[in-house]
């Protein structure tokens, strides 16, 4: 399947639009990560955990999007967006959308 931020895929033709294909996952802190945050806070730095965390839950967020992308036939899922947003304290919904196509 074709993914892609733009709306097109260079060289091909959208023949039919499918709908919004969609995926998210919702990840909250840990402790441990907590603790180690704290202290990085004071030396300053990266917080690799975190950095860690949040990439995992967009390949998450985008290997669902292409599951519904699949369910909906499509061929590619163009104008690919992430989104986040806190659900509650320490917890947030990463978001990947996009409109699922066929294509010629």
């Amino acid at each position: 399947m074709i993914i892609t931020t733009t709306d097109y895929v260079p060289g091909k033709e959208v023949s039919e639009v499918l709908g919004i294909a969609r995926g998210s996952t919702v990840r909250a802190r840990n402790l441990g990560r907590d603790i180690f945050a704290a202290l990085k806070n004071i030396v300053g730095g990266e917080i690799e955990e975190y950095t860690k965390l949040q990439a995992y839950s967009r390949e998450q967020a985008i290997q669902r999007m292409k599951e519904d992308g699949r369910k909906l036939n499509a061929d590619a899922i163009i104008n690919v967006r992430l989104a986040t947003s806190m659900i509650v304290q320490g917890a947030a919904e990463i978001l990947a959308y996009g409109t699922a196509v066929k294509l010629k």
